[in-house]
């Protein structure tokens, strides 16, 4: 909000100097004594330009402005942006007789030092005061015959400020202009998003190519000005980079996320102690919707216009919101010896919720991941009895009573989707999945690789089961999508009749002995091969084992 005051009649001089800094009380009164006019001129703030203010805690620091004899009264701007903890400011204004600082103005400088001794109480006066962290303007007109000081203190801890003096107010801004209403409108609040809107700035509508708008998104409070949200992602342990600078890769660290959304849209995003700070700037767009946000959460939302000529900005009044709570999950009904096969949602991180009312005291409930990781939780009557991550097969044999109601968990722990089989039985005799051996691995023989043949080698059971081998060609660069993207959970079926090798039965009583190898020929040299191997049981359910990559010889 800015502050209009109309001092007359005042004269302006042209320098501006930076006085001594002193110890002061913490309270705020002030004593206008006149030594508070003893400027030292080594220090000259030039009109027009945006000053850092670096303050110590309870020690005031001041600075003094002088305006020219000549021109006619004028108006003048002092802003004041903290950048971290509320301060106080103050402007003084001291006015001498006309003909004694006319001598002054006139070069008679011995006069204007010998005003030091004299002690002149009546001459000073304070024109404005502020305490608080808001940025604050004071438009006054100049005097004919005064000059003012500014005075700063911080009694909470050592900050920083930036101050602003012009004399000039016909050709233009150094702050972009804001609306007469400058709220920000939640238009919609989602599960995990929310859509903002703001009335354009002035400033954006004469000058699109130099004026933009930033937003920024956390979980702590809303900032007045962009320094302090700066200074408050500094003060969180990190190194923040230049929010608005357009090379913004040599600065950022790894801690941070970078996401370009458009030619012009940029999003970064702070991990920080207490949450997340995401700095997004969009252009000119007015409206804008914030998305993957946390459901149940509330944020804080303020939007910056700012001058990428000269990186100062003027902040819009903040506001907050809490995004909808998800619903709460839907629980599936689990049956006796019935297979569910899901797909489990990892862009959203969504939890899936499964029940089963034992019939027996005793039931194995088998999981067998598909595709990526899967986490899961077995509860009974509200009791957790397992939690934790598969990627494959995993039995669980758990003995209650009669009755027990158990409730599974699952949810994947991949940002992209898993798919997952689930079966709950009673009927051991009578298992949906085949027996299997204690490893799922596929083991190759480096020795007997040849140029146009490898051999590898597989556990079986002591079940008489199926195995079916099949083979495909891959490129180097291919590998890792190969091994990762394999359906665990597809059979024989989904494969090209080309790629099959064969397939044959075997068990052993003796696990010991339960293994077998196979050489497949007819390769080609120096050529890597993705070879599966399936396992098909009884009830023809098949179950393939780890894929495994091997190269044959170039040169034999």
């Amino acid at each position: 909000m800015f502050r209009f005051w109309i001092y007359l009649p005042f004269h302006l001089l042209v320098a501006i100097c930076l006085c001594h800094s002193i110890k002061v009380p913490t309270s705020s009164q002030h004593s206008f004594k006149s030594d508070r006019f003893n400027c030292n001129h080594s220090l000259i703030l030039a009109d027009g330009k945006e000053t850092t203010v670096h303050l110590l805690k309870d020690i005031s620091k001041r600075y003094c402005f002088i305006l020219e004899e000549d021109r006619a009264p004028a108006p003048f701007t002092v802003t004041v942006t903290p950048c971290d903890v509320p301060i106080e400011w103050s402007i003084l204004v001291y006015k001498a007789s006309t003909n004694f600082l006319g001598k002054a103005a006139n070069g008679n400088y011995d006069t204007l030092e010998a005003t030091k001794s004299q002690k002149i109480p009546k001459l000073v006066s304070m024109i404005f005061n502020y305490k608080g962290n808001s940025v604050e303007t004071y438009m006054g007109m100049s005097s004919y015959s005064a000059f003012y000081m500014l005075e700063f203190l911080s009694i909470e801890r050592d900050t920083h400020i930036t101050v602003y003096l012009t004399t000039d107010t016909t050709s233009g801004h150094l702050y972009p202009e804001l609306p007469i209403d400058p709220r920000i409108d939640v238009i919609d609040i989602g599960h995990a998003t929310v859509t903002l809107a703001w009335k354009h700035s002035p400033s954006v509508l004469q000058n699109k190519e130099n004026i933009q708008y930033c937003l920024l998104v956390n979980e702590k409070h809303n900032y007045k000005s962009l320094c302090a949200a700066e200074t408050a992602i500094r003060s969180s342990g990190m190194k923040s980079p230049p929010v608005l600078a357009l090379s913004l890769f040599p600065y950022l660290l790894d801690h941070q996320q970078v996401m370009i959304l458009s030619n012009s849209e940029l999003s970064i995003i702070n991990r920080v102690s207490n949450g997340e700070v995401r700095q997004i700037c969009m252009g000119t767009k007015n409206t804008y919707t914030v998305p993957n946000l946390r459901s149940s959460t509330q944020y804080y939302f303020d939007v910056f216009v700012v001058n990428l000529l000269t990186n100062a900005s003027a902040a819009y009044t903040g506001t907050f919101a809490r995004t909808l709570e998800e619903p709460e999950p839907k629980v599936i009904e689990l049956k006796d010896g019935k297979v569910i096969h899901l797909i489990l949602d990892g862009k959203k991180q969504k939890f899936y919720s499964l029940q089963h009312q034992a019939r027996h005291k005793t039931i194995q409930f088998t999981f067998q991941s598909c595709s990526g990781q899967v986490w899961v939780q077995i509860a009974r009557n509200g009791k957790v009895l397992a939690s934790e991550n598969i990627a494959g097969f995993r039995h669980f044999s758990l003995k209650g009573k009669l009755l027990d109601t158990y409730l599974v968990q699952l949810r994947s722990m991949d940002h992209t989707n898993s798919s997952v089989k689930i079966q709950v039985s009673s009927h051991f005799h009578k298992p949906f999945f085949p027996l299997l051996p204690e490893s799922l691995k596929i083991k190759s023989f480096s020795k007997l690789r040849t140029c146009n043949s490898v051999t590898i080698a597989w556990l079986g059971t002591q079940e008489q089961s199926k195995y079916c081998v099949y083979k495909k060609r891959i490129k180097e660069d291919q590998v890792w999508m190969a091994v990762r993207s394999a359906d665990r959970c597809s059979g024989p079926k989904s494969r090209h009749k080309s790629e099959k090798v064969l397939c044959k039965y075997f068990y052993d009583i003796n696990l010991r002995r339960a293994v077998t190898t196979q050489t497949i020929k007819g390769l080609e040299a120096g050529t890597l091969y993705l070879f599966d191997v399936y396992l098909t049981g009884p009830s023809g359910i098949p179950v393939k084992y780890h894929s495994k990559v091997v190269k044959t010889r170039k040169k034999c």
